[in-house]
């Protein structure tokens, strides 16, 4: 890459544009900027999670993911480009295969929390979901890869079993759910 980046400023974004990989140049609110966005607020979230003490196994999945992320951005930052593959969805649904065996089966619906950890995979996920939204929206308008949105659905999986997981690792159970635990308090 060299001094590709060296540059920061560069005065180009001033009048309320940007450019695509593509040269092409857009508005910053446009739907394909929001979901980059979306997905760079989503390796953002990552790296939080990744500052915690985790699993070398959770931490290395999600250095994966986060890598992942960026040439997602790079394939919606290039309108027709394709660079997620099946084999990304392949290692999405192994690692939750992986990871969800070692687990209890799930009976009820739990809550975010537990661990710190934990909380901020399920927040990661909540993000995730957001992001898989905007480019269901995006691919509703504009041509997108169906593995991208794959994508994105299989990482949030794996980053509700990685909440589960990490409640675990970190002595705690699920938070569970309480039907109507509140009702008919005032």
């Amino acid at each position: 890459m060299g001094n590709r980046l060296s540059k920061i400023v560069t005065r180009t974004g001033d009048a309320g544009t940007t450019g695509l990989g593509d040269g092409s140049r857009v508005t910053k609110d446009c739907l394909r900027i929001e979901v980059i966005g979306e997905i760079d607020e989503l390796n953002s979230s990552l790296g939080v999670l990744l500052t915690e003490e985790i699993p070398a196994a959770i931490r290395d999945a999600l250095l994966g993911a986060q890598n992942d992320l960026f040439d997602l951005g790079g394939e919606i930052c290039i309108p027709g480009t394709n660079i997620i593959s099946e084999a990304h969805i392949v290692r999405l649904e192994e690692l939750v295969e992986q990871f969800n065996d070692t687990l209890s089966p799930l009976k009820d619906f739990i809550l975010p929390g537990g661990t710190r950890a934990a909380a901020l995979a399920h927040l990661s996920r909540t993000v995730c979901r957001r992001a898989e939204r905007r480019l269901v929206h995006l691919a509703n308008h504009e041509s997108v890869s169906d593995l991208a949105r794959k994508y994105l659905n299989r990482l949030s999986d794996l980053l509700f079993v990685f909440g589960r997981a990490l409640n675990v690792a970190g002595g705690r159970g699920d938070v569970l759910w309480v039907q109507g635990k509140n009702r008919g308090t005032t």
